[in-house]
């Protein structure tokens, strides 16, 4: 059972799961919502626009289609508004039901992009130490998830990951 923190492409990364830090239609987006949805090619949107959206801080799962991965879990992360907006409980909401929905569908290993933290605007060292508090702590108790990895697409963010899981330990 382990948690780590890596430099990379989520949309390469092999993994039981992906998650996409979406956007509330779930119908692809910039960033890494963009990114998974290229990826993973067409069937993906179709079967999103079955899912009709997703509420912030709740998740939905497909199939992976052509990604590396079994299954894409969807998830919108907070807008961040200075964080008198509830963006905290949020954005912890996004990891566990995420994690939840891994270990239903009996996914052993779970990969994360950095949830909310691009055009979201969500302070990173935040975001960071939310989802460390997040994933070690359902990885305590998980029947079925065994390894988490957090997929940083550059250094400052694999920095933030890498800091905040220092912290926990």
């Amino acid at each position: 059972m382990g948690f780590s923190v890596v430099r990379g492409d989520i949309t390469t990364f092999r993994a039981d799961a992906i998650v996409n830090a979406a956007n509330t239609s779930l119908l692809g987006g910039g960033g890494v919502d963009g990114a998974i949805h290229r990826a993973a090619g067409p069937e993906l949107l179709a079967e999103c626009r079955a899912l009709h959206g997703c509420e912030t801080g709740q998740a939905k799962i497909t199939a992976g289609y052509r990604l590396p991965a079994n299954y894409v879990i969807h998830t919108p992360g907070p807008v961040w508004q200075g964080g008198n907006s509830g963006e905290e409980a949020l954005l912890a909401s996004c990891y566990r039901s995420c994690l939840r929905l891994a270990e239903e569908n009996g996914c052993r290993t779970v990969a994360f992009p950095s949830i909310s933290t691009g055009v979201y605007r969500f302070p990173l060292d935040r975001a960071a130490a939310i989802a460390v508090r997040e994933i070690t702590g359902f990885l305590k108790t998980s029947a079925a998830v065994r390894e988490v990895t957090m997929v940083c697409f550059d250094g400052v963010t694999e920095a933030a990951y890498q800091a905040a899981l220092a912290k926990a330990e």
